[in-house]
Parts: C-alpha cells; structure tokens; sequence
C-alpha cells in the first residue's frame, strides 16, 4: 500500500510564529539570555533544521554550550508543548480529513520531523486526535545525525519501515523541506505556511496554500507535474500524483 509521510512544523499546525518562536523566546528569558529573536530573525532561523541547531547559532562554541543548549531546548520544548496544550495551534486545513482517510484505505501515515519528539506528538495529536495520532509512525527529533536538508529522517522513515520510495508522498511546507524529501527520491506536496512562502521549492510535485476542506477550498500555487486538485485534495489526487511520478521516473 501507498504511504503519505508528513513533516510536522508548518504543515500539521502552522507551529512557527505562535508556538516555537515565543517558546524560544520564553525560553531565553528564563535563562536570563540576552536573546530576543523577532519574526524577521527567525524567518532566517527557521531555514536552519532542528530546534538545538537554531539555539546554537546564538551561543559561541565553549565549554558547557553544550549542555546549555541541551537545557535551553528542553525547556523551549516545555514551553511549547503547553502552547499546544492549551489549543493555540490548530491543525491546518485537511490535516484531520486526509489522515482520516488515508488510514480508513489502509495507507501507511508517518511524520518526519526535525522538532523535538514531545513537541511533534503533541501537535499530531492535536490536530487528528488520539485515536487516529496512535495509528500515526513517528520519526523526530534526533534520531538522525544530519537534520534537513540532509535527507537521512526520510531514509530512515523508508527503511525502518519497509517502504517502497516509488509509492510515497511527502507533505513539506519549506524549502530545506522539500530538498530533503526529493534527495530520498520522494514525491512532495508542499503547502506553504507563514515563514514559507518565499523559499525555493524546487523538485516539488505540487505547491499548496493548504490541502483544503469543505467550505475551505485550496489554492494551487503551482502544480508541476500536471495534478491541480480542485476545492480539496483527495486520495485519488493522492494516487494520480504517484502515477504521474512512476510514469515519469521509467
């Protein structure tokens, strides 16, 4: 069966402005760190993979950064998580829908994520719910070395769970994103979000606002490989975006 992977950050939720950067931020202040980050800086923070990463750009390379960093992430990834908890960060537009289909097709349904594993199963389950987040596989955080644009977490996502690159789509919304998606040689969707919209999405099958619901009708931004799905997408787009790439591919 097809598999549908799903970056977390930007795509479940659109997490960026109203959950890490003021986590981050809440954060640093605790720590009583002279580091502010405002929405300018941290469009440019958010092209760096990983929540640890973008502390350590701020702190110089010395004994005990290290662990200050290790500190500094998990309590962002406290405050995060309560953001999440208390309903701030809504799954975006047919998020629920798709997951709820796929799964109810007997798809396979990941997240690939570079964020912290609390803060991405928080999210998930935020946006579909318990019961279909449990039947979701979760890859975050630092079980790979090399964070996106690297693409090991989608190596990783295909290899430990058997997966067939061929019969795979990706849900990106950055441009290290999808460089990390198409490297794993997987078809991407992108939907962008609020820090996105700019970036370079290059090898992307198809470039969304959102993936769209009944009474909330996507926009295609650009639809190379020749699907433009209308209102919302569905499996069946789902499925004619595979074809067109195999048939591409051969």
């Amino acid at each position: 069966m097809p598999a549908l992977i799903f970056d977390c950050d930007g795509v479940l939720a659109d997490t960026e402005r109203d959950g890490h950067l003021p986590a981050f931020n809440a954060a640093f202040a605790e720590f009583g760190l002279p580091i502010h980050w405002d929405e300018a800086t941290y469009a440019e923070k958010v092209k760096i993979g990983g929540g640890k990463e973008r502390i350590a750009s701020e702190l110089p390379d010395a004994d005990g950064s290290a662990e200050l960093i290790r500190q500094l992430h998990a309590r962002k990834t406290q405050y995060f998580t309560q953001r999440v908890g208390d309903g701030l960060l809504p799954g975006r537009p047919g998020i629920h829908r798709l997951i709820s289909d796929v799964l109810g097709r007997g798809w396979t349904v990941a997240v690939a994520s570079t964020s912290a594993e609390p803060s991405v199963k928080a999210v998930l389950g935020h946006a579909v719910g318990p019961e279909l987040a449990a039947r979701c596989h979760v890859f975050a955080g630092d079980i790979v070395a090399r964070k996106k644009p690297a693409p090991d977490i989608y190596l990783t996502v295909l290899d430990e769970l058997g997966l067939d690159p061929a019969g795979c789509l990706v849900v990106e919304d950055s441009g290290i994103g999808v460089q990390a998606a198409v490297a794993a040689g997987l078809t991407t969707i992108v939907t962008v979000s609020a820090f996105t919209a700019e970036d370079d999405f290059a090898g992307a099958s198809l470039v969304l606002n959102h993936l769209g619901d009944p009474g909330n009708p996507l926009t295609v931004i650009a639809a190379p490989a020749g699907v433009r799905p209308e209102q919302m997408i569905t499996v069946p787009d789902l499925e004619h975006l595979i074809a067109t790439n195999q048939e591409e591919s051969r």
